[in-house]
Protein backbone atom coordinates (compact mmCIF):
# COMPACT_ATOMS: atom_id res chain seq x y z
CA UNK A 1 0.00 0.00 0.00
CA UNK A 2 3.04 2.31 0.68
CA UNK A 3 1.73 5.65 2.14
CA UNK A 4 -1.71 5.67 0.10
CA UNK A 5 -3.55 7.14 2.10
CA UNK A 6 -7.38 5.34 1.75
CA UNK A 7 -10.95 6.84 2.19
CA UNK A 8 -13.31 5.25 4.84
CA UNK A 9 -15.19 3.05 1.53
CA UNK A 10 -11.58 1.74 0.82
CA UNK A 11 -10.82 1.14 4.49
CA UNK A 12 -13.75 -0.24 5.05
CA UNK A 13 -13.23 -2.75 2.34
CA UNK A 14 -9.84 -3.95 3.32
CA UNK A 15 -10.84 -4.43 6.68
CA UNK A 16 -14.05 -6.12 5.88
CA UNK A 17 -16.19 -3.89 7.99
CA UNK A 18 -18.84 -1.16 7.23
CA UNK A 19 -18.49 2.17 6.37
CA UNK A 20 -21.07 2.84 9.61
CA UNK A 21 -18.89 0.50 11.79
CA UNK A 22 -15.95 2.85 10.65
CA UNK A 23 -18.10 5.97 12.11
CA UNK A 24 -18.21 4.55 15.30
CA UNK A 25 -14.85 4.02 16.02
CA UNK A 26 -13.87 7.21 14.77
CA UNK A 27 -16.82 8.87 17.17
CA UNK A 28 -16.73 6.54 20.34
CA UNK A 29 -12.97 5.87 20.41
CA UNK A 30 -11.15 8.10 18.54
CA UNK A 31 -10.00 5.96 15.76
CA UNK A 32 -10.47 8.16 12.85
CA UNK A 33 -8.79 9.42 9.95
CA UNK A 34 -5.60 11.76 10.42
CA UNK A 35 -4.58 13.36 7.34
CA UNK A 36 -6.88 16.28 6.49
CA UNK A 37 -6.21 18.67 3.22
CA UNK A 38 -8.42 21.76 2.88
CA UNK A 39 -11.47 21.47 0.62
CA UNK A 40 -11.04 17.33 0.97
CA UNK A 41 -12.77 15.03 3.16
CA UNK A 42 -10.20 13.70 5.84
CA UNK A 43 -8.20 10.28 4.67
CA UNK A 44 -6.88 7.19 6.32
CA UNK A 45 -2.87 6.64 6.62
CA UNK A 46 -0.95 4.09 6.34
CA UNK A 47 -0.62 4.23 10.78
CA UNK A 48 -4.58 4.77 11.18
CA UNK A 49 -5.07 1.35 8.67
CA UNK A 50 -2.93 -0.45 10.70
CA UNK A 51 -4.20 0.34 13.98
CA UNK A 52 -7.78 -0.76 12.61
CA UNK A 53 -6.38 -3.68 11.61
CA UNK A 54 -5.90 -4.10 15.43
CA UNK A 55 -9.05 -2.69 16.18
CA UNK A 56 -10.85 -5.26 14.16
CA UNK A 57 -8.99 -8.59 15.27
CA UNK A 58 -9.39 -7.74 18.82
CA UNK A 59 -13.16 -7.03 18.30
CA UNK A 60 -13.69 -9.93 16.41
CA UNK A 61 -12.07 -12.32 19.01
CA UNK A 62 -14.57 -11.00 21.40
CA UNK A 63 -12.19 -8.02 22.85
CA UNK A 64 -14.98 -5.19 24.03
CA UNK A 65 -14.42 -2.31 21.23
CA UNK A 66 -13.71 -0.35 24.78
CA UNK A 67 -10.89 -2.20 25.50
CA UNK A 68 -9.59 -3.13 21.87
CA UNK A 69 -9.77 0.38 20.93
CA UNK A 70 -7.08 0.80 24.39
CA UNK A 71 -4.59 -1.32 22.77
CA UNK A 72 -4.86 0.05 19.23
CA UNK A 73 -4.50 3.43 20.64
CA UNK A 74 -1.16 2.35 22.61
CA UNK A 75 0.12 0.24 20.08
CA UNK A 76 3.05 2.62 17.58
CA UNK A 77 2.31 2.66 13.74
CA UNK A 78 5.23 0.27 13.73
CA UNK A 79 6.53 -2.38 16.25
CA UNK A 80 9.80 -4.01 17.03
CA UNK A 81 12.40 -3.85 14.11
CA UNK A 82 9.90 -1.63 11.79
CA UNK A 83 7.27 -4.25 11.75
CA UNK A 84 4.01 -3.78 10.77
CA UNK A 85 1.97 -2.98 14.13
CA UNK A 86 -0.79 -5.08 12.12
CA UNK A 87 1.62 -8.14 12.62
CA UNK A 88 2.49 -6.54 16.54
CA UNK A 89 -1.40 -7.49 16.92
CA UNK A 90 -1.70 -10.77 15.65
CA UNK A 91 0.54 -11.00 19.63
CA UNK A 92 -1.09 -8.99 21.81
CA UNK A 93 -3.89 -9.70 23.57
CA UNK A 94 -5.49 -7.91 26.85
CA UNK A 95 -3.87 -9.39 29.59
CA UNK A 96 -0.54 -10.47 27.74
CA UNK A 97 -1.85 -13.30 26.39
CA UNK A 98 -0.99 -14.58 23.16
CA UNK A 99 -2.70 -15.43 19.93
CA UNK A 100 -4.14 -19.08 19.51
CA UNK A 101 -5.35 -19.51 16.05
CA UNK A 102 -8.61 -19.01 14.88
CA UNK A 103 -10.86 -20.17 11.71
CA UNK A 104 -10.45 -18.20 8.46
CA UNK A 105 -10.98 -18.32 4.92
CA UNK A 106 -8.79 -18.71 2.32
CA UNK A 107 -9.05 -16.67 -1.00
CA UNK A 108 -5.91 -17.41 -2.65
CA UNK A 109 -4.32 -14.85 -4.34
CA UNK A 110 -7.49 -12.68 -4.31
CA UNK A 111 -6.69 -9.04 -3.55
CA UNK A 112 -7.67 -6.67 -0.52
CA UNK A 113 -11.13 -7.23 -1.18
CA UNK A 114 -11.90 -10.40 -1.02
CA UNK A 115 -9.36 -10.85 2.60
CA UNK A 116 -11.93 -8.40 3.32
CA UNK A 117 -14.97 -9.97 2.47
CA UNK A 118 -13.71 -13.07 3.91
CA UNK A 119 -13.34 -11.32 7.17
CA UNK A 120 -16.88 -9.64 7.30
CA UNK A 121 -18.11 -13.25 6.62
CA UNK A 122 -16.32 -15.01 8.91
CA UNK A 123 -18.28 -12.10 11.41
CA UNK A 124 -21.53 -12.67 10.09
CA UNK A 125 -21.65 -8.87 9.39
CA UNK A 126 -24.01 -8.80 6.46
CA UNK A 127 -24.03 -4.94 6.12
CA UNK A 128 -20.42 -4.91 5.42
CA UNK A 129 -20.93 -8.19 3.17
CA UNK A 130 -23.29 -6.34 0.93
CA UNK A 131 -21.69 -3.34 0.60
CA UNK A 132 -18.19 -4.83 -0.26
CA UNK A 133 -20.31 -6.17 -3.11
CA UNK A 134 -22.26 -3.48 -4.02
CA UNK A 135 -19.03 -1.57 -4.54
CA UNK A 136 -17.37 -4.26 -6.79
CA UNK A 137 -20.49 -4.35 -9.00
CA UNK A 138 -20.16 -0.80 -9.20
CA UNK A 139 -16.69 -0.64 -10.78
CA UNK A 140 -15.92 -4.02 -12.00
CA UNK A 141 -18.94 -5.28 -13.49
CA UNK A 142 -21.00 -8.59 -12.65
CA UNK A 143 -18.23 -10.58 -14.49
CA UNK A 144 -15.37 -9.14 -12.57
CA UNK A 145 -17.14 -8.79 -8.99
CA UNK A 146 -17.57 -12.51 -9.23
CA UNK A 147 -13.96 -13.71 -10.47
CA UNK A 148 -12.03 -11.78 -8.68
CA UNK A 149 -13.84 -11.18 -5.63
CA UNK A 150 -17.13 -13.50 -4.69
CA UNK A 151 -15.93 -17.09 -6.16
CA UNK A 152 -12.23 -16.94 -4.39
CA UNK A 153 -14.16 -16.06 -0.74
CA UNK A 154 -17.38 -18.87 -2.12
CA UNK A 155 -14.36 -21.63 -2.98
CA UNK A 156 -12.38 -20.37 0.75
CA UNK A 157 -15.56 -21.34 2.31
CA UNK A 158 -16.18 -24.61 0.93
CA UNK A 159 -12.39 -25.75 1.64
CA UNK A 160 -12.98 -24.86 4.94
CA UNK A 161 -16.33 -26.70 5.22
CA UNK A 162 -14.45 -29.84 3.51
CA UNK A 163 -11.71 -29.69 5.92
CA UNK A 164 -13.86 -28.54 8.88
CA UNK A 165 -17.62 -29.93 8.54
CA UNK A 166 -18.38 -25.96 9.44
CA UNK A 167 -19.10 -22.70 8.93
CA UNK A 168 -22.38 -23.66 7.13
CA UNK A 169 -23.75 -20.62 8.46
CA UNK A 170 -21.64 -18.26 6.88
CA UNK A 171 -22.15 -20.03 3.45
CA UNK A 172 -25.61 -19.16 3.87
CA UNK A 173 -25.29 -15.61 4.85
CA UNK A 174 -23.16 -15.06 2.51
CA UNK A 175 -25.33 -16.70 -0.37
CA UNK A 176 -28.14 -14.69 0.25
CA UNK A 177 -26.22 -11.32 0.03
CA UNK A 178 -24.90 -12.34 -3.24
CA UNK A 179 -28.34 -13.72 -4.67
CA UNK A 180 -29.50 -10.11 -3.25
CA UNK A 181 -27.06 -8.15 -4.94
CA UNK A 182 -27.49 -10.00 -8.11
CA UNK A 183 -30.99 -9.64 -8.27
CA UNK A 184 -30.67 -5.93 -7.59
CA UNK A 185 -29.07 -6.18 -10.96
CA UNK A 186 -30.74 -7.81 -12.87
CA UNK A 187 -33.66 -5.17 -11.27
CA UNK A 188 -32.10 -2.17 -12.50
CA UNK A 189 -31.20 -3.75 -16.16
CA UNK A 190 -33.90 -5.30 -17.23
CA UNK A 191 -33.42 -5.90 -20.60
CA UNK A 192 -36.42 -4.69 -23.21
CA UNK A 193 -37.57 -7.67 -25.86
CA UNK A 194 -38.16 -11.49 -26.29
CA UNK A 195 -36.20 -13.20 -23.45
CA UNK A 196 -34.29 -15.55 -25.69
CA UNK A 197 -31.83 -16.83 -22.96
CA UNK A 198 -33.15 -19.78 -20.83
CA UNK A 199 -31.41 -20.66 -17.57
CA UNK A 200 -31.88 -23.28 -15.81
CA UNK A 201 -30.05 -25.74 -13.31
CA UNK A 202 -29.85 -29.35 -14.07
CA UNK A 203 -32.04 -31.97 -12.44
CA UNK A 204 -31.26 -32.03 -8.58
CA UNK A 205 -29.33 -29.74 -8.73
CA UNK A 206 -29.51 -26.99 -5.88
CA UNK A 207 -26.68 -24.63 -6.35
CA UNK A 208 -27.55 -21.56 -7.76
CA UNK A 209 -25.74 -18.67 -7.48
CA UNK A 210 -23.34 -19.06 -10.35
CA UNK A 211 -26.70 -19.32 -12.86
CA UNK A 212 -27.89 -16.27 -10.69
CA UNK A 213 -24.44 -14.20 -11.53
CA UNK A 214 -25.21 -15.44 -15.22
CA UNK A 215 -28.30 -13.78 -15.16
CA UNK A 216 -26.70 -10.60 -13.72
CA UNK A 217 -24.39 -10.60 -16.16
CA UNK A 218 -26.93 -11.31 -18.90
CA UNK A 219 -29.25 -8.38 -17.47
CA UNK A 220 -26.40 -5.48 -17.50
CA UNK A 221 -25.19 -6.76 -21.27
CA UNK A 222 -29.04 -5.77 -22.28
CA UNK A 223 -29.87 -9.49 -22.80
CA UNK A 224 -33.19 -10.50 -21.75
CA UNK A 225 -33.31 -13.71 -20.42
CA UNK A 226 -35.74 -16.16 -18.14
CA UNK A 227 -34.37 -18.14 -15.28
CA UNK A 228 -36.16 -21.57 -14.13
CA UNK A 229 -33.94 -21.75 -10.91
CA UNK A 230 -32.81 -25.04 -8.98
CA UNK A 231 -33.45 -28.80 -9.66
CA UNK A 232 -35.68 -28.69 -12.80
CA UNK A 233 -36.64 -32.36 -14.34
CA UNK A 234 -35.83 -32.78 -17.86
CA UNK A 235 -39.17 -33.09 -18.84
CA UNK A 236 -40.12 -29.64 -17.41
CA UNK A 237 -36.97 -28.06 -19.25
CA UNK A 238 -37.87 -29.37 -22.34
CA UNK A 239 -41.44 -28.65 -21.73
CA UNK A 240 -40.81 -24.86 -20.87
CA UNK A 241 -38.20 -24.81 -24.31
CA UNK A 242 -41.40 -26.06 -26.40
CA UNK A 243 -43.07 -23.01 -25.00
CA UNK A 244 -41.12 -20.04 -25.14
CA UNK A 245 -38.55 -21.42 -28.30
CA UNK A 246 -35.10 -19.57 -26.43
CA UNK A 247 -32.60 -19.75 -28.70
CA UNK A 248 -30.18 -20.65 -26.11
CA UNK A 249 -30.16 -22.84 -22.85
CA UNK A 250 -28.47 -23.02 -20.50
CA UNK A 251 -28.25 -26.32 -18.06
CA UNK A 252 -26.15 -25.31 -15.22
CA UNK A 253 -24.60 -28.50 -13.21
CA UNK A 254 -22.38 -28.32 -10.03
CA UNK A 255 -21.88 -31.87 -9.46
CA UNK A 256 -21.36 -34.65 -10.93
CA UNK A 257 -24.34 -36.53 -9.49
CA UNK A 258 -26.45 -33.63 -11.26
CA UNK A 259 -24.63 -33.82 -14.76
CA UNK A 260 -26.66 -36.49 -16.39
CA UNK A 261 -26.21 -36.15 -20.48
CA UNK A 262 -29.56 -37.50 -21.03
CA UNK A 263 -31.36 -34.22 -19.91
CA UNK A 264 -29.36 -32.08 -22.77
CA UNK A 265 -30.02 -35.15 -25.70
CA UNK A 266 -33.56 -34.30 -24.44
CA UNK A 267 -32.93 -30.64 -25.34
CA UNK A 268 -31.78 -31.39 -28.53
CA UNK A 269 -34.28 -33.59 -29.62
CA UNK A 270 -36.83 -31.49 -28.21
CA UNK A 271 -39.26 -30.10 -31.54
CA UNK A 272 -37.93 -26.70 -30.95
CA UNK A 273 -34.37 -27.43 -30.36
CA UNK A 274 -32.23 -23.88 -29.37
CA UNK A 275 -29.68 -22.91 -31.56
CA UNK A 276 -27.37 -22.93 -28.66
CA UNK A 277 -27.33 -25.40 -25.64
CA UNK A 278 -24.77 -24.59 -22.98
CA UNK A 279 -23.52 -27.10 -20.12
CA UNK A 280 -22.34 -24.88 -17.53
CA UNK A 281 -20.51 -26.08 -14.67
CA UNK A 282 -17.60 -28.57 -12.85
CA UNK A 283 -20.59 -31.06 -13.33
CA UNK A 284 -20.25 -31.57 -16.65
CA UNK A 285 -17.60 -33.76 -18.45
CA UNK A 286 -16.24 -32.68 -21.62
CA UNK A 287 -16.15 -35.92 -22.93
CA UNK A 288 -19.72 -37.11 -21.77
CA UNK A 289 -21.67 -34.16 -23.65
CA UNK A 290 -23.47 -35.37 -26.41
CA UNK A 291 -22.46 -33.25 -29.75
CA UNK A 292 -23.73 -30.12 -30.87
CA UNK A 293 -23.44 -29.28 -26.96
CA UNK A 294 -20.76 -26.19 -25.54
CA UNK A 295 -19.32 -26.35 -22.42
CA UNK A 296 -18.48 -22.76 -21.61
CA UNK A 297 -14.96 -22.13 -19.40
CA UNK A 298 -15.90 -19.26 -17.66
CA UNK A 299 -18.64 -16.91 -16.56
CA UNK A 300 -17.19 -14.47 -19.50
CA UNK A 301 -16.90 -17.12 -22.22
CA UNK A 302 -21.11 -17.81 -20.87
CA UNK A 303 -22.05 -14.27 -21.37
CA UNK A 304 -20.08 -13.77 -24.53
CA UNK A 305 -21.63 -16.87 -26.14
CA UNK A 306 -25.18 -15.57 -25.08
CA UNK A 307 -24.54 -12.14 -27.04
CA UNK A 308 -22.81 -13.92 -29.72
CA UNK A 309 -26.46 -15.60 -29.93
CA UNK A 310 -28.68 -12.22 -29.69
CA UNK A 311 -26.30 -10.54 -31.85
CA UNK A 312 -26.88 -13.15 -34.83
CA UNK A 313 -30.64 -13.31 -34.15
CA UNK A 314 -30.79 -9.25 -34.24
CA UNK A 315 -28.61 -9.11 -37.39
CA UNK A 316 -31.30 -11.95 -39.15
CA UNK A 317 -34.11 -9.84 -38.11
CA UNK A 318 -32.82 -6.81 -39.33
CA UNK A 319 -31.70 -8.57 -42.60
Amino acid sequence: MGDEALSAGAVARRLGVAVTTLRTWHQRYGLGPSQHLPGHHRRYTPADLARLEIMRKLTAEGVTPAEAARWARQVPATGPGGAPSAVVANRIRPGGGRDGGGQTIPVGRAGPAARGLARAAMRLDSVAIGETIAHALATDGVVGTWEGLLRPVLVGIGERHAATAGLIEVEHLVSRCVSEAFAAVARASSAPGPARILLSCADEEQHTLPLEALAAALAEAGVAYRMLGARVPAAALVEAVNRTGPAAVVVWSHIRATADPAQLTALLASPRRPLLVLAAGPGWRADSLPAGVVRPVDLAEAVSLALAVRDSLDQSTGD
